[in-house]
């Protein structure tokens, strides 16, 4: 027994920000973002703060599965940075919630949504948990240089929610890390402390595009093929692919080694642009919302990230 995927949900801030808008803060253009990214335009928190989006993508999720805050056994949230140093994002979102349940943040980049579908898993294989809330959501706009175009057109804001139950939707889930700080990583910023030796650097995202981008295509097309094979299917047998929303490029690439059609491939990039570990809970909510999922479908996620690490796995869906 492990679970199901009950209910969905996704938040992201009202303001949206348009390339065209982007190209009058830094040196680019509509053209030079959406030809090398997919990318047209992003979220951006203006008023909202992390914790009001991670409510309504929690409050979502459990209007569609049904269940309230009091049924909840145990709440994950998979965030680069919360609220609050300490306490935890997800023992915020347990007292605005309501629930009493336990509560803890992972902090997997990228990968997050999947790795906490892993940790919740486990929950559910040794019986401690009947319902669980998973929330996967960033505010990356407050850890961009926005005064850098390499790395300031990708990143928006938002992510999701989604509530599990008991059951057999979960056919197969791997997770991976390689520890690199070289390729991509956010400094903490300014050390308080008077005693400290080491330098600071500013609290802003640097990444080595080139080598994003070689791991992100290796890490998607080894991921996808593992899980597919692990889950005992072919990749005949997948229904849809819900791949982290990195860069339009990536998921080209790995559609060209595939034999899933490009079809299957869902795509948010262009609406939300790269979102963390956000990316693919948005992509699974979005396909929800639009009545995508039909019951027995097979669906593979994967994602890649800061780590670096990796994740992947397929459920199938078994809802009405």
């Amino acid at each position: 027994m492990s679970f199901s995927i009950l209910g969905t949900g996704k938040a992201v801030p009202e303001y949206v920000l348009t390339n065209d808008e982007l190209s009058t803060m830094v040196e680019t253009s509509d053209e030079w973002i959406s030809t090398r990214t997919g990318i047209k335009r992003r979220h951006i928190c203006k008023s909202e703060t992390i914790t009001e989006l991670c409510i309504k993508a929690s409050n979502e999720a459990m209007q569609n599965a049904g269940v309230s805050a009091k049924d909840l056994d145990l709440i994950i949230c998979a965030t680069l940075r919360g609220e609050y140093i300490t306490p935890s994002q997800a023992c915020v979102i347990q007292k605005e919630l309501g629930a009493t349940c336990p509560a803890f943040d992972i902090n997997a980049a990228c990968s997050g949504f999947i790795y906490a579908l892993d940790v919740a898993d486990g929950f559910f294989a040794r019986g401690r948990v009947k319902k669980v809330l998973v929330i996967a959501l960033d505010n990356l706009s407050n850890i961009v240089d926005w005064k850098d175009r390499n790395t300031c057109v990708l990143f928006g804001d938002g992510g999701g929610a989604a509530v599990l139950g008991e059951g057999d939707g979960l056919k197969y889930v791997e997770i991976t890390a390689k520890g690199d700080t070289s390729v991509l990583q956010c400094p903490h910023g300014e050390n308080t402390s008077p005693f400290y030796e080491h330098p600071s650097k500013p609290p802003y995202l640097y990444m080595n595009g080139p080598e994003v981008y070689k791991f992100a295509v290796v890490s998607m097309v080894r991921g996808i093929r593992n899980a597919i094979r692990k889950a005992g299917l072919t990749e005949e047998e997948i229904d849809w692919v819900i791949p982290h929303q990195a860069n339009i490029r990536i998921i080209e690439t790995a559609v060209s080694k595939l034999k899933i059609p490009s079809e299957r491939f869902i795509r948010t990039i262009s609406e939300y642009g790269n979102t963390s570990g956000g990316s693919c809970a948005i992509a699974l909510a979005d396909s929800v919302e639009k009545g995508l999922f039909k019951k027995g479908d097979n669906i593979v996620f994967c994602a890649f990230g800061a780590g670096l690490t990796t994740g992947s796995c397929v459920i199938t869906w078994d809802k009405d």
